[in-house]
């Protein structure tokens, strides 16, 4: 059974840098697609950001350059490295694991089958 947990959200200054990471269990990071959502209040949840088992990364077109996804296989987590960050990204961010997703699917939530407890990440203005 895979188990992602979440840490290192917290409240921060606009245009500040944040990283949070998910530790991945029951599963190599490795063999099975990665992904980062978020959800803010009174919203649907949003793709940020995914990394198929090669490692490829694909962004949320908006975000896609403040934010970067990574992973270190030797300690089975997966990041999300947060830049210039806005008053707009203050959410709950949740990581999503998957075997076998394919590339086009990578931002689909109904790709993913296993999921994390989110980190709250807020922005202060």
């Amino acid at each position: 059974q895979v188990q992602l947990v979440e840490s290192g959200g917290g409240l921060v200054q606009t245009g500040a840098s944040l990283k949070i990471s998910c530790k991945v269990s029951g599963g190599s990071v490795n063999r099975q697609a990665t992904a980062w959502f978020r959800q803010a209040p009174g919203k649907e949840r949003e793709f940020v950001a995914g990394m198929n088992w090669s490692g490829s990364a694909r962004y949320s077109e908006h975000l896609q350059g403040r934010f970067t996804i990574s992973r270190v296989t030797a300690e089975n987590t997966v990041y999300l490295q947060m830049n210039r960050l806005k008053p707009e990204d203050t959410a709950v961010y949740t990581c999503a694991a998957a075997m076998g997703t394919i590339w086009s699917e990578l931002s689909r939530s109904q790709s993913y089958n296993y999921w994390g407890q989110g980190t709250q990440v807020t922005v202060s203005s």
